[in-house]
């Protein structure tokens, strides 16, 4: 008898596109990360930092943010609803929250978190929904067209799938973007087409060079399919005026682009002199359903409740044919349904309590403590930054990142190259090594060649941002010291 003694699945007979795409936030800076942890946990003191410090991912939680108390109770009483018939049910909850969890679960098949719902989602869970984007927008909105999701991240890879035939399908994509984008493109089959932001324009976005992208793409054979669009922008930080997103519509609407809002951040903005805006108030005060269409997205784990690991989002389609929405809802029905514990946060975050309701005070103060916290946390980055030899940020508008520019040393730039590495990625793998500190090379986004940059979220706890402010600026003195010109 004999054995096969070579792999059952060798590296080399998986999918190329799986092995080509990539995910900087959780790539080699991070997984080294991740031994140093490990290595501090068996040998406290090894090293010349106490702890790792992940901002390398918007994961407000993990970094010590409070969940929102309304959202929270709601949730128990869904996940166990012998609370609601608990004497002591209204010692320990809100009035509105055990009136909202029994409206919810009235809505859930057999009033249980615990059973598939629609694939689209709990149909009154997306009529709670809908009220809150027509609150919002002051237009009307649709249930039947908005598909709850495990997160924005499941929400791009299904319309990726339904808009990208082949290779010859291009979707135009910020650079720098959220490498999601990249991946989902790459992973199905598709060419992803850049258009890059203006830095020096505080990241904006510039019509022409969307329109020479586009024109350069379409004279290469690719087929553009749609635009992508982060507002507020990821890992940039820019809150786009409502003029520049006329022009972007219009662009679309001129050029038969499928417009993907990501608005993930939209409760994100830190600046008086800006507000966030949707793409769908954008087209509705101008525009018909049948001139274009729009994809928004939306996520639980971002704005001021940071539920990443409830997973949970929606897409709201705009100006689509009902035969492409049948496809779309084809493409939910395979997974059967998003989780439900994602879709009640879903529809809390688009119908928080009201005025006059017991739990807004509680709530609106919560909210507004987190988010003006992040205000002040991302000015003291940006004014670090901006102190540091070599290194400019533009102004943090909105989101929860930074992404400084880094002018390197050509000695460290030499020195990348002889340890095989990226230039931004040598600088982020020693400042992690020196301090603990997670940052995500800029090379892992894109940018424009020859420039180097940085990621960071403004999510550790206020309390710590003086000490990751002190450790940056004594590394970098450090580091241009050591590869000076």
């Amino acid at each position: 008898m004999s054995f096969i003694k070579t792999p059952a699945v060798p590296v080399e007979s998986i999918n190329p596109k799986v092995k080509d795409c990539e995910y900087a936030v959780r790539g080699e800076i991070f997984n080294h990360a991740q031994r140093l942890q490990e290595e501090l946990e068996k040998n406290p003191g090894s090293r010349p930092f106490d702890e790792i410090t992940y901002c390398n991912l918007g994961n407000p939680q993990a970094l010590g943010q409070k969940p929102i108390t309304f959202f929270r109770q709601v949730l128990a009483l869904c996940e166990y609803p012998a609370l609601l018939d608990s004497d002591e049910a209204h010692k320990i909850f809100s009035s509105d929250a055990i009136s909202r969890a029994k409206k919810i679960l009235s809505t859930l098949t057999g009033k249980s978190t615990g059973a598939y719902s629609h694939s689209k989602g709990a149909k009154g869970l997306r009529e709670m929904i809908a009220d809150g984007i027509a609150l919002r927008d002051g237009y009307p909105a649709n249930p039947e067209d908005i598909f709850l999701t495990d997160g924005a991240s499941a929400a791009v890879h299904m319309i990726m799938q339904l808009l990208i035939r082949s290779e010859n399908d291009g979707i135009l994509c910020p650079i720098p973007q959220y490498p999601l984008y990249s991946a989902a493109i790459t992973l199905h089959g598709g060419t992803l087409v850049p258009y890059y932001l203006s830095e020096s324009n505080n990241w904006g976005l510039e019509v022409f060079e969307l329109k020479g992208r586009l024109d350069l793409a379409r004279e290469n054979g690719i087929s553009v399919k749609a635009m992508v669009v982060i507002n507020p922008g990821n890992p940039t930080g820019q809150v786009l005026s409502e003029s520049n997103q006329q022009e972007i519509v219009e662009l679309c609407r001129k050029e038969g682009l499928v417009l993907l809002a990501d608005e993930v951040y939209q409760d994100n903005v830190y600046v008086k002199d800006k507000k966030f805006i949707s793409f769908k108030r954008i087209i509705r005060s101008g525009y018909r359903d049948d001139e274009i269409s729009v994809v928004s997205f939306q996520s639980i784990s971002k704005g001021y409740y940071g539920e990443c690991g409830k997973r949970g989002g929606y897409i709201e389609l705009c100006g689509f044919r009902e035969d492409v929405k049948d496809q779309i809802y084809k493409v939910a029905s395979v997974n059967l349904c998003s989780n439900t514990t994602g879709q009640i946060l879903a529809s809390l975050i688009m119908n928080p309590p009201k005025p006059g309701e017991e739990s807004h005070k509680l709530f609106f103060s919560e909210k507004e403590a987190i988010l003006s916290s992040l205000g002040r946390r991302a000015k003291a980055l940006e004014d670090a930054f901006n102190s540091m030899e070599g290194v400019s940020c533009q102004k943090a508008e909105g989101a929860m990142y930074l992404f400084p520019r880094i002018k390197l040393p050509n000695k460290a730039i030499d020195a990348a190259d002889k340890a095989g590495m990226v230039p931004d990625a040598f600088y982020a793998l020693r400042l992690l090594d020196a301090t603990g500190l997670v940052l995500v090379p800029g090379s892992g986004f894109g940018q424009v060649p020859g420039t180097w940059h940085v990621r960071t979220t403004i999510l550790p706890d206020e309390s710590k941002i003086p000490d990751i402010v002190s450790r940056l600026k004594t590394f970098h003195e450090s580091f241009m010291r050591e590869f000076q010109d």
